[in-house]
């Protein structure tokens, strides 16, 4: 074989091999496939060879095209897959943080003009251009600290005109970057000031109006639902996650955040692929999720920013249900880091280092769809790579904080190095 790129002499390559058709669930999860003194083969932007470096050189006939590199001591894994972002939008919320720090509550920031209405306001003023700018430096940032694949919602706009403009502007990205953007279409995010107290009349226009207008143009390939009391209740969030079912998007489900709705229950019910935060998720809710297969997308830094509890990964994993974690990067969370995230789950949700190496990887490619061309180190596979200036994956959390990226490569392209361009 001749490959474009060969990685070699690599101290262990963390394949998460062997879960392509589903995620990994329980024990598994700890099982990240552990190839001692790696290499990695790559062509035409996909994994021609993973194995012991002795093994895979046996097989290259020919020089590659580019010199061969060899990381040893360090750790190779998939690239890291971020299912859970707000990567466009207007405007910034620092004064928010301020104020929350000062002890206004939520209600006290919303009037005085900020919170989720102060960002409602800076993306309709917004044009494409500036959310692309915008949404270009957050992406390049996660890029730079491993995320190769990144889903971006809309929901800032709470119009049809604005919500097609995020989307819009997500699709000008991905022109932009060597990364791999999944559009989700968030139209029921909030209820906006016009619409205040004529909620199922904002529905109607979700579904008859903003959804026509998404799915003639391409623009999302999964509809999400802010289900939460005081914003859409169970059957409008049941009525528009059906609604883009029946428009062949697939779905996702922001459920039991702050209360305890039955989210995770309309998850399974309508068949979604993930159901997201779960904080106060119930026992059946849960175990109706693991019937119905749906991935449980856990969120530790929105309770962190929040200051609030910590879904119960725990009983989630011991229970079989395969667990994801993403940012949640939003204007509220601006946590770009999927390392601050590993080390979130681990220190205040007891997951293990190993489990959530598997939960931004294999399963997070899962929770996107994407598990047969992502998340693992595989022949076929995207070549999506990080190493990682790092021994083991026991390394990720011991030494928290720190940018532990020596190279990322995307689709077979190095396009993040400490060594340069």
């Amino acid at each position: 074989m001749k490959p474009d790129l060969l990685l070699t002499n690599i101290g262990q390559v963390a394949t998460l091999a062997g879960h392509s058709e589903s995620p990994k669930t329980g024990a598994q999860m700890s099982d990240v496939s552990i190839v001692e003194n790696g290499a990695i083969a790559i062509k035409d932007g996909k994994i021609l060879a993973v194995g012991p470096t002795t093994e895979v050189l046996a097989h290259v006939t020919e020089a590659p095209r580019l010199p061969e590199i060899e990381f040893p001591g360090m750790l190779a894994t998939p690239g890291f897959i971020d299912s859970h972002t707000h990567l466009a939008f207007g405007g910034s919320r620092e004064n928010d943080f301020a104020m929350k720090l000062a002890g206004k509550s939520y209600l006290e920031i919303l009037e005085s003009g900020g919170g989720i209405l102060s960002t409602l306001r800076s993306t309709r003023a917004a044009s494409q251009g500036e959310l692309v700018r915008n949404a270009f430096s957050f992406a390049e940032g996660m890029l730079s600290m491993g995320s190769t694949t990144i889903e971006a919602k809309s929901g800032y706009g709470l119009d049809t005109s604005n919500e097609l403009k995020m989307l819009k502007a997500v699709t000008d990205l991905r022109e932009m970057l060597p990364i791999n953007l999944v559009s989700t279409f968030l139209g029921a995010h909030a209820i906006p000031p016009e619409y205040e107290e004529r909620t199922d009349a904002y529905v109607d226009l979700v579904i008859n109006e903003m959804l026509p207008a998404v799915t003639q143009h391409g623009l999302a390939e999964f509809c999400d639902v802010f289900c939460e009391q005081g914003v859409f209740d169970i059957e409008q969030s049941k009525n528009i996650l059906l609604a883009a079912k029946r428009k062949g998007l697939k779905l996702k489900v922001h459920a039991d955040e702050i209360v305890q709705l039955g989210g995770a229950s309309l998850a399974a019910e309508v068949g979604a692929v993930s159901a997201d935060h779960l904080l106060m998720a119930s026992d059946d809710g849960l175990e109706s999720m693991l019937k119905a297969g749906t991935i449980a997308t856990l969120l530790p830094a929105t309770a962190f920013s929040l200051d609030t509890k910590y879904a119960d990964a725990r009983k989630m994993i011991e229970m079989g249900l395969p667990v994801a974690l993403a940012t949640d990067f939003n204007p509220n969370c601006a946590n770009e880091s999927l390392f601050f995230t590993i080390a979130l789950s681990c220190y205040k949700m007891k997951m293990t280092p190993r489990e959530a190496l598997s939960a931004v990887t294999i399963n997070a490619a899962h929770a996107l769809d994407r598990g047969d061309t992502h998340g693992s180190i595989e022949v076929g596979k995207a070549a999506d790579i990080l190493i990682l200036d790092c021994p083991n994956p026991e390394y990720l959390t011991w030494r928290f904080g720190v940018d532990l990226i020596h190279t990322v490569i995307s689709n077979g392209e190095v396009v993040h190095s400490k060594l340069g361009p």
